[in-house]
């Protein structure tokens, strides 16, 4: 029910329960006709063309007017308009420092800014993903609780035969951007292609490794994907975080990974790790002189991550499109789009119907890796 609606119904309350009783009819007189007319006697209705008494109207009283304006101003959909009126929680299920943590405190004051409230960051890491995830779905329908869409979302359901959460338990609400997974390796290894890690591996298989930011996420996943294309075997070693994973490579504690570019690019630029290739069709402007992994000769090889919002499935329509408009608000802030481009992204706003089935798409996609790949986690 629309504010309008509302409005509407609760004067039509109140003006019922004031409407006075009609009053009785009366009967209608006779006026005899002039002298020497032939017409008979005209009657003339003074209020009721019926001589036969209406029963009365039925009317509210005052109290009872009171009672209907109250629970209509109570109502649901009024109290879904009044949203917010405190803080908006956003669960961002990995560690700080990552891609999806940096996107959401990019994102946070704009979207506050737009809704009237403040946007506090909860971190939840852990399972890849998973547990912020259900953190979120778990969550009151409220719109109170909000949760960053990346890349576990769709893998999730394709890798793990059970969730601590049900994939329909969150809907998304858009996207903002995509980044591309780069391709890293330690400057001191000597490494300076695919080709060139690819050989080492098979030339000791089973002995190198390579770290991610733990299982199922798109990271892990691309380095599954590389060794199913080429038949190299490498050891994952699954870390807490991103930040994590990188400390080791450098350290030389690891000889390979994937990184989701923006989070990465520093360092890439700085010489403490190299980028062999990047996951994406085309290459990164951030990072022009890197060729793709189809580039490097690895055939349709095409992987990004996605970052958005997403709500605990239940949450009024109203609020979800006023959320949804606030985040394409977000993604044309120029400001916002020209750091996230500087990171490496690609900023574009995608509604909520359109990342539904991309979703859908993604989440195919993962499966088909997952088959080829023969990943089994539980």
């Amino acid at each position: 029910m629309t504010r309008e609606a509302v409005i509407f119904a609760l004067r039509a309350a109140l003006k019922t329960a004031w409407k006075p009783a009609p009053a009785p009819a009366t009967e209608a007189p006779n006026i005899a006709p002039l002298p020497g007319s032939q017409l008979p006697p005209l009657q003339i209705a003074c209020r009721h063309t019926s001589t036969q008494e209406s029963p009365p109207m039925p009317t509210l009283h005052r109290r009872q007017a009171l009672l209907a304006a109250t629970a209509l101003l109570t109502a649901p959909t009024l109290r879904a308009q009044a949203w917010p009126s405190r803080p908006i929680r956003l669960v961002v299920p990995f560690p700080p420092g990552g891609l999806i943590d940096q996107m959401a405190r990019l994102m946070a004051p704009r979207l506050g800014s737009e809704l009237g409230q403040a946007i506090v960051i909860d971190n939840k890491p852990g399972a890849g993903g998973n547990l912020g995830a259900a953190e979120a779905a778990r969550a009151a329908p409220d719109g109170y609780t909000l949760v960053m869409a990346s890349p576990p979302l769709t893998i999730s359901p394709a890798l793990y035969p059970q969730l601590p959460y049900k994939p329909e338990q969150i809907v998304p609400i858009g996207l903002v951007g995509r980044v591309p997974n780069v391709l890293l390796v330690n400057p001191k290894s000597g490494i300076t292609s695919v080709a060139d890690l690819v050989a080492r591996a098979k030339a000791a298989p089973g002995k190198m490794n390579y770290a991610s930011n733990g299982n199922g996420t798109s990271l892990h996943l691309s380095a599954e994907l590389l060794k199913a294309a080429t038949g190299a075997q490498i050891t994952h070693i699954p870390y807490k975080g991103a930040a994590a994973a990188v400390t080791a490579l450098i350290a030389g504690e690891v000889d390979t990974m994937f990184e989701n570019l923006p989070s990465v690019l520093g360092q890439v630029r700085a010489g403490a790790v190299k980028a062999l290739a990047v996951t994406t069709r085309t290459r990164s402007k951030a990072l022009p002189d890197v060729p793709t992994l189809a580039e490097a000769g690895v055939p349709d090889f095409d992987v990004s991550a996605f970052y958005g919002l997403a709500a605990p499935a239940g949450v009024p329509a109203e609020v979800l499109a006023r959320v949804e408009r606030a985040l394409e608000a977000v993604a044309r802030d120029a400001e916002i789009v020209a750091a996230m481009e500087r990171s490496g992204a690609t900023v574009g706003f995608t509604s909520a119907r359109a990342t539904a089935e991309f979703m859908a798409r993604d989440g195919g996609n993962w499966k088909r890796v997952v088959e080829v790949a023969k990943i089994k986690l539980d």
